[in-house]
């Protein structure tokens, strides 16, 4: 374990470590064969075990997975290298000028600590105004983002106009005329499309509620996983053939099971 005594950390090795496995005439085939897009999702997934690491509150998984992410900034950083753009060390300058810029309460003579978040947003969208040709207030929300992610970010852009609902009794309002388009919904397009809206207001509903719907749904994959196995045990070999009416009776049960605890 490490405390304030000990080296600055250093990220070279690992850069040294890519740079090999990268090299053209000596490296691995695989990761030399990789590039931007195909290694897109590997990162995507690092970052989310990092955040299933922290949800079951695993220190030793949680600094595993943070390597795992740390190795992905810096594959990307290698070819990005290996291809004229830029390197690992500009990529740490660039990100610690920003927090340096985006924090002026700490590092400079800027408004008190107290008003960090407002100027932090600030300054973000100052920036934004700069370098996006884009006005609208929508421009910068990543479209790779997960679709919750990317719902909750544009309602809270669009929040920031005034356009947004006064408060709860409307959105739930809205989730109820979504629900009554899915039913009406005569084909699989108009379904679809619908469906889509009835998701997007249950998102509103979870940011007026303040809670994050990303981790709200991960929570409820996570309950229903644990009530499925439990039911699956119980019933051993002969869960496949009970019928629904059996299952569904084990299902209330292992609920009951579970509240009680």
């Amino acid at each position: 374990m490490s405390d304030n005594k000990a080296s600055p950390a250093d990220i070279m090795p690992l850069a040294a470590v890519m740079a090999r496995l990268r090299d053209p005439e000596t490296g691995c085939p695989w990761d030399v064969d990789q590039d931007f897009a195909s290694i897109a999702p590997y990162t995507i997934e690092e970052a989310y075990e990092v955040a299933d690491a922290i949800e079951r509150n695993d220190m030793a998984a949680l600094r595993d997975e943070l390597g795992d992410l740390l190795l992905q900034v810096v594959f990307h950083s290698r070819m990005a290298e290996q291809a004229g753009h830029f390197g690992l060390q500009e990529v740490i300058d660039g990100i610690t000028a920003k927090m340096i810029r985006r924090h002026p309460h700490v590092f400079g003579q800027g408004a008190p600590r107290a008003g960090g978040h407002a100027q932090w947003e600030a300054i973000k969208a100052a920036e934004r105004a700069e370098k996006e040709p884009d006005p609208s207030a929508l421009a910068g929300v990543a479209g790779a983002l997960p679709a919750l992610l990317r719902a909750e970010k544009l309602q809270k852009r669009a929040a920031r106009t005034g356009f947004d609902w006064p408060d709860v009794a409307g959105v739930v309002a809205k989730i109820h005329e979504e629900l009554d388009e899915v039913a009406a919904a005569a084909s699989q397009p108009e379904r679809e499309e619908e469906i889509g809206d009835l998701l997007f207001a249950v998102v509103n509903l979870a940011r007026h509620l303040k809670v994050d719907p990303e981790a709200a749904l991960r929570s409820g994959n996570a309950k229903f996983e644990r009530r499925f196995r439990a039911m699956e045990t119980i019933a051993a070999e002969r869960f496949c053939d009970l019928s629904l009416g059996e299952k569904e009776a084990l299902w209330q049960h292992v609920k009951l099971t579970a509240a009680k605890k």
